[in-house]
């Protein structure tokens, strides 16, 4: 499988993509033979919708045929990061204050898994409330990694 230029392909959507008010969350080549260009978009505010999908797969398709990035023939699908996406920075934490989180940390040698509220971000790192109300303080260095939690 020919591996695709995705720097150069970030690069090439990011500016048309931020004038149209998404971020670019992910990008990935993937699918049977490497043939699909996965890019997965978020704006701001609220959660991505189909027809966010659609208006920026209407955009990057004739970007990405233009520049000719891609060579061969290729499928192109535009996604949200999901219901469950990954926490990767402290922007992300405190844009998603108030929701379910599923956080791994490190206690000493070993790691722990905690589900609830994220109730705090701030320099120190998070605090999340349980499900017995009991509250965590989770410095920054001692996460791994963090997540949204679908609700029921």
């Amino acid at each position: 499988m020919p591996s695709w230029p995705i720097a150069e392909i970030t690069k090439l959507l990011e500016p048309s993509l931020a004038h149209m008010g998404y971020s670019i969350y992910a990008i990935e080549q993937s699918g049977q033979s490497g043939r699909t260009l996965r890019i997965a978009i978020d704006k701001p505010e609220g959660f991505i919708s189909l027809d966010d999908c659609e208006r920026v797969s209407q955009v990057a398709g004739p970007l990405l045929d233009q520049a000719n990035l891609i060579p061969q023939s290729y499928t192109l699908e535009v996604s949200s990061p999901g219901a469950e996406r990954q926490l990767r920075d402290r922007a992300e934490y405190e844009r998603f204050l108030g929701h379910r989180v599923n956080i791994r940390y490190r206690v000493g040698e070993f790691e722990v898994v905690l589900e609830g509220m994220l109730t705090s971000v701030d320099e120190d790192g998070i605090s999340v409330t349980g499900h017995k109300g009991q509250v965590s303080d989770l410095p920054w260095d001692d996460l791994m990694t963090g997540r949204l939690v679908a609700s029921l």
